[in-house]
């Protein structure tokens, strides 16, 4: 059996990130990190589109928005970008019992190519019945790897 080096074993201990702003109070009140990382990939938990008091924009646009900063801020935690983003799940409360609304999607796309560029995630929009605080319509989950460039 091989030995574990303190180098490979520190590639493979997960450390854990509290966002600045909500994520102390989402640790303690609902016992969850927003990120963690794992050598150089970075998971993070579901951001929504609030502000650090947990309040939320009344437009579509202005809580995707907010939504993309938040999934900002906390990949920053972890030391990755939206440039280091592979891989993108988003919830969405749908606008119509069988569609989620091409607004949804609109808003999405604009911000990826704001944010990544020419890189594209791979992505599932996922429609759902609701989500975790009161009038939430959206919330963004990704995975990122941290480039050594």
């Amino acid at each position: 059996m091989r030995e574990v080096t303190t180098k490979e074993s520190s590639m493979t201990e997960p450390k854990f990130f509290a966002t600045p702003g909500y994520g102390p109070w989402m640790l303690e009140n609902r016992h969850y990190q927003q990120a963690m990382r794992i050598g150089d990939r970075v998971d993070i938990s579901g951001q929504g589109g609030w502000d650090d008091e947990l309040t939320f924009p009344e437009s579509l646009e202005g809580e995707i928005i907010r939504a993309f900063d938040n999934v900002e801020r906390t990949l920053a935690t972890a030391g990755a970008t939206w440039r280091d983003v592979v891989s993108v799940d988003s919830f969405h409360v749908p606008d119509a019992p069988d569609f989620i609304g091409e607004t949804h999607g609109q808003f999405m796309v604009e911000q990826f190519r704001k944010r990544m560029g020419n890189r594209s995630p791979i992505w599932t929009m996922i429609g759902v019945a609701a989500l975790g605080a009161p009038k939430m319509r959206v919330e963004i989950r990704v995975t990122a790897v941290v480039s050594r460039a």
